[in-house]
């Protein structure tokens, strides 16, 4: 019986990494450990992340719990639990989770981790970001839309000759594009639950593998970066973009 029960756990933990992003529940730890989330500093990740959804908030783009916010400090990941409105977390809100062992060191009691997390860790894993941010934007839905009727569900959104798109990348260490470059972000298709989205998320960012940013079909974005400055204003310059994108869809002018 304790040969099996050992068994049965290592099996479970084997399946878990398998899976390649699924977060490890280690109950060797304190699920409080409010140190971790303890900070005066305005850029420790517990206080960032709580400034950034409220400011993503006033923009429309996590309204209704939706949307969220991860940040990698070192060895440590903090996230937004689910189901929290977005304009009211706190800091004891977050959880935290140990990298690389993906063992989750702060469970805030009564709270769920957020369905968004095993993308944030592609993120984490594939780009190595500080950063990365989800929002259910409706432009970004917009365009969505729009690229699926003019060039079906394998298109990606393009846009050129526009000033803004030179905040945004040409790939980690490529600097940034140009007014002339043209911007491609790719588009997978929406799933009925969020961490669903994670192969295909995956497979959009080997693909694309200068992206910083993939679409969701009827949902909304992901956005990294480099930095927590660059990923918001990454994420800032691609919602300006589009909704210039549906803007210029209206008066029937061309986005490249």
């Amino acid at each position: 019986m304790v040969a099996s029960s050992i068994t049965g756990a290592f099996l479970s933990t084997f399946i878990n990494f398998a899976k390649g992003n699924s977060p490890v529940e280690d109950d060797k730890h304190d699920e409080n450990c409010d140190h971790l989330i303890t900070s005066n500093d305005p850029n420790h990740p517990a206080n960032h992340i709580c400034e950034l959804c409220r400011k993503f908030y006033a923009l429309g783009w996590v309204t209704g719990t939706g949307g969220g916010a991860s940040i990698r400090r070192d060895s440590q990941i903090f996230f937004a639990p689910s189901g929290v409105q977005k304009e009211m977390l706190q800091p004891s809100d977050m959880f935290v989770l140990e990298y690389p062992s993906k063992k989750y060191i702060r469970k805030p009691p009564a709270l769920k981790p957020s369905q968004c997390t095993p993308l944030f860790m592609a993120a984490f894993e594939k780009r190595e970001a500080a950063c990365c941010i989800h929002t259910h934007s409706q432009w970004a839905v917009l365009v969505t839309l729009l690229v699926e009727r003019e060039k079906g569900n394998e298109g990606c959104f393009e846009i050129s000759n526009i000033e803004q798109i030179k905040g945004i990348p040409r790939g980690k260490g490529k600097g940034y594009l140009g007014y002339f470059d043209t911007l491609k972000v790719p588009i997978i298709e929406n799933t009925a639950q969020e961490e669903d989205l994670t192969e295909s998320l995956e497979a959009a960012m080997d693909k694309y593998p200068d992206t910083y940013a993939v679409l969701v079909r009827r949902h909304g974005i992901y956005v990294w970066g480099d930095t927590v400055a660059k990923a918001k204003t990454q994420c800032e310059s691609l919602d300006y973009i589009f909704q210039l994108a549906v803007e210029m869809h209206k008066m029937g002018l061309p986005w490249v």
